[in-house]
Order: C-alpha cells, then structure tokens, then sequence
C-alpha cells in the first residue's frame, strides 16, 4: 500500500480545494505579479529577469503598461506551494515534483509555463563510509529541499529502484529530511552536525566539495535519468494563465532572453547573479562552475520529465498518467521540444 505523503500533503489538499472550487467567474487581469524561486544558480534566468526588469519589458511589447514584479525566495518547493496556496505568489519557479504533484492533484489546474533550466543535481557526502547509494544505513540523514515531493527526493526513489529493485524505490525516503540548500551546507560544514550528505545544486554542490573536508560524490542527476532533468520551470494555475495570456507570454520571452544573456555574456550573468542574491563566490570561481558537464543547460523546453512522470504514476503518487509532457505544460509552450 502506498504511504501517504507526510509533508506538503495539506498543503497540497487545500491548493486542490482552493483550485476546484473556485468560482467560475474569471479571474480579474493583474499588473502587479508576485514570482517565487529557491536559492541557487538553478535559478539565475530569474535573476537576470528579475535585475533588466524582463517580464516588464515583454509585457510592454505585448500591450500591457504598467506591469510589475515582485521576487520572493523560498528555502523549498513545499514553501512555494505553501505560499500559492495563500495567494501570496502568482507565479512558482521550482522543481518537476512539485509540477507534476500539483497538476495531477488539481485535475489539469496547475501547469508549466517555460522550464529554465537543467544543471545536474548531485548526491554530496561526507562520510567516507558511503561511497555508493548501497551504503546508507538506517541512521543517515540525506537532506533534500522537500521530503517526498521534491525532484532530489523523487531522483533518489528512481535511484533507489534501480539499486535495491523496484518495489523498494522508498527505501531510502525515511533518511531524507528537509533542508533548503544553504542549510544544508552549513550542515556538512559543521562536522558535529547529524547530516552527512545533501542532495545538493549549484553552487552548493561545488562549493561543499572545496571546503567541506571528505565531501564525494555518491552518484548525480543524468546518471540516475539518463540525461538532463528540468531543475527549474514557471508554473501557475490555469485560472491565472487564462485571466493573463500576455503576462504567461511575456515570462516565456524573458525566459528565453535571460537563458540567451547566460550563453552569449556568461560574465555579466553571473555578476547579475551575484548581485541579487549575494553571494559570495567570486565571478571567476563562477565561471568555472559554469564550465563544468551540463552546466549550461538553460532550456524553454522541459527535459527528462516524462521519465520523472512515470516513476511517479508508477508509485503511486500520481493518480493520472500523463501522455505527454504538454499534458501539464500551458499552450504557450507546446511548439517547443519537450520530452
């Protein structure tokens, strides 16, 4: 029998009952748009948006004056839903579980705008004892930004299939707990701390392989998915997609010019993205990062989230097995080539 979700799970029921039962009536069009994201370059397309005011300018083109953005930044995916739930944000830029949770549990209600990117994730660990996804015992702690629902946790429930079979693809969920990423690195960097691995992003996966002493990697994201997974996507409910064509429009053109500005002025990028979120690693330890396999997957299209999809159906934890990838992403992106 499949265990319930133990957190997000409320959450998750009340955006349900909020999303179906909402009153026919349409939405009302908005000018002033809240946006979520999480800690990360994951998430530096936002940063670029967020700094060359890029939704605005879009929106402008498209005939709507006037509009404007406010950025709010989460420790989790759970957060954001959290606070989608309380109307506090119109627009989420997080993880693949969370999407496809949302949309399968809404009935269609929530869906993808644009991914943004796809950098590999990877499983840190500082205990030299663990050296492949076999050596965690009952007693090691994993952090993930969300337990159960998060793409970390979900990548490790695949991982776990593959390794111990697969009807144990939960054997390792009750060793997950929940960090945000930088939370999670102070916890490696302090030896006393009862967390010894974190499932981590860039720049906390390279920034705890420098300095966190005997830091590995037990295994990473394309190893388990056979290639790059969406890490990062826009999504919102239906209702406000439908109330706000231009708006959901014009985030799908600032997404695609921030990811350009990433490609062509990867310096000015990242100097960006240091100044919106303050982060201390130089622009030249960034530059490297971002030199590193599969560090420029900045994409419109999703990608591997299928795969993602069908482990979740399988589990359980989906209700509805998706078609397609379009099944959960809005109109505005099905010219693209998603998988």
């Amino acid at each position: 029998m499949i265990k319930p979700f133990q957190r997000g799970a409320a959450a998750i029921a009340l955006i349900v009952a909020t999303v179906l039962a909402a009153s026919p009536a349409r939405a009302q069009q908005k000018s002033e748009i809240a946006l979520s994201r999480q800690p990360g370059i994951f998430y530096m397309p936002s940063h670029i948006m967020e700094k060359l005011k890029l939704i605005e300018k879009h929106a402008a083109s498209l005939g709507l004056a006037g509009v404007t953005t406010k950025w709010i930044t989460f420790s989790g995916g759970g957060a954001q839903t959290d606070a989608l739930l309380a109307g506090r944000v119109d627009i989420l830029n997080t993880g693949t579980g969370n999407l496809l949770l949302l949309w399968d549990r809404t009935r269609g209600g929530v869906k993808g705008i644009v991914a943004t990117s796809a950098q590999p994730m990877t499983l840190i660990s500082r205990d030299a004892n663990i050296k492949s996804i076999r050596d965690f015992g009952p007693s090691d702690k994993i952090a993930v930004p969300t337990v159960k629902v998060s793409t970390q946790a979900i990548v490790l429930q695949i991982a776990a299939a593959e390794a111990f079979g697969a009807d144990q693809w939960s054997k390792l969920d009750a060793n997950t707990v929940q960090l945000g990423h930088p939370d999670a690195y102070a916890a490696l960097s302090n030896p006393k701390h009862e967390v010894h691995n974190h499932f981590s992003i860039p720049p906390f996966t390279f920034l705890e392989l420098k300095n966190v002493p005997g830091a590995h990697i037990v295994l990473s994201s394309p190893d388990v998915m056979g290639g790059p997974l969406s890490q990062a996507q826009f999504f919102t409910t239906t209702k406000f997609a439908e109330a706000n064509p231009k708006i959901i429009q014009a985030v799908r053109d600032a997404t695609k010019e921030a990811q350009a500005l990433i490609r062509s002025d990867t310096k000015q990028a990242v100097e960006i993205y240091k100044e919106i979120t303050g982060d201390k690693t130089s622009v030249e330890e960034l530059l490297d990062l971002l030199k590193e396999p599969g560090m420029m997957e900045w994409n419109l299209e999703p990608q591997g989230t299928m795969k993602f999809a069908a482990h979740l159906f399988k589990t359980g934890t989906l209700k509805s097995q998706p078609k397609a990838w379009t099944d959960y992403y809005l109109p505005v992106a099905h010219d693209l080539k998603g998988n």
